[in-house]
C-alpha cells in the first residue's frame, strides 16, 4: 500500500481525533499533536502551530525514518521527535496521541501515580508511565518517553507537559487517552476522599483478557 492511500485512510481519521480530544478538554488551542505510521520508515503528523480541533489535510508532515521532512506541510509539531523515537522502539505502535489533560498532570504533580482502577482503564491502559520533565522538542523527552514505553507500556505521562497514548491503530491510542484521564480523574476524587490505596484487584490483573 503507497503512501497516497494510506494518507487517506489516516489522516481523515486523525482529523476526527483531534476534535474529539479538544471537545473533551483533553488539549485546548494549539497543544499536542497527533501522529501515525504509514509504513516502516515514515509517518505523517500533525504541523507545527495547529489547533486539533480545526485540523485540515495540509496541516500534517510527512517525516521519514532520518527525521526528515519529505512531504506535507514543511514544519511538523516541535514534538515530532517524541512520535519518531516512539516508533522507532515500538514498531507495533501504528498511532500516538500526544495530549496536555488537566487530571493526568494535576495528579502527577501531586506526587501520586495514577491508578488504574476500573475493569476499563486496566484493560486498554494496565500500567502507566512517567518521565520527568525535559524542554518540549528536545531530543532528551524524546528518549526518556520513547523508554518509557519501550517494555510494552502504552501510556506515559511527561511531567509537567502531559502525556501520549500509544495504540496499534488511531481509534485505539485515542481510546487510551481518554482512559487516562479518565483514570486520573477516578484517583484525583479518591484523594479528595482521603484514599490513596484502593486499585483495580491484583488477582484479576493478568485475567483481563479472558474476562
Amino acid at each position: 500500500m503507497g503512501f497516497v492511500s494510506q494518507i487517506s485512510e489516516v489522516i481523515p481519521q486523525l482529523i476526527d481525533a483531534g476534535r474529539q480530544v479538544v471537545e473533551r478538554g483533553l488539549v485546548l488551542a494549539s497543544g499536542g499533536n497527533l501522529s501515525a505510521r504509514l509504513t516502516d520508515d515514515a509517518f505523517v503528523v500533525t504541523a507545527s502551530g495547529t489547533w486539533l480541533d480545526r485540523l485540515t489535510v495540509a496541516d500534517f508532515s510527512i517525516v521519514n525514518a532520518a527525521g526528515e521532512v519529505i512531504g506535507g506541510a514543511d514544519r511538523p509539531s516541535v514534538e515530532w521527535k517524541l512520535h519518531h523515537h516512539t516508533y522507532a522502539v515500538r514498531p507495533d505502535v501504528a498511532a500516538v496521541v500526544h495530549l496536555h489533560p488537566q487530571h493526568a498532570l494535576l495528579v502527577d504533580m501531586l506526587g501520586e501515580r495514577i491508578r488504574c482502577t476500573t475493569l476499563d482503564h486496566a484493560f486498554y491502559l494496565g500500567r502507566v508511565a512517567r518521565v520527568p520533565f525535559r524542554p518540549a522538542g528536545s531530543e532528551e523527552i524524546a528518549t526518556l518517553a520513547a523508554d518509557a514505553v519501550a517494555d510494552g507500556t502504552n501510556a506515559v505521562v511527561l511531567a509537567h507537559h502531559g502525556c501520549s497514548a500509544l495504540g496499534d491503530t488511531v481509534s485505539m491510542a485515542l481510546r487510551r487517552a481518554m482512559n487516562l484521564e479518565e483514570a486520573a480523574t477516578m484517583t484525583y476524587r479518591l484523594l479528595l476522599a482521603g484514599d490513596k490505596d484502593t486499585d483495580f484487584p491484583q488477582e484479576y490483573r493478568d485475567r483481563i483478557i479472558s474476562i
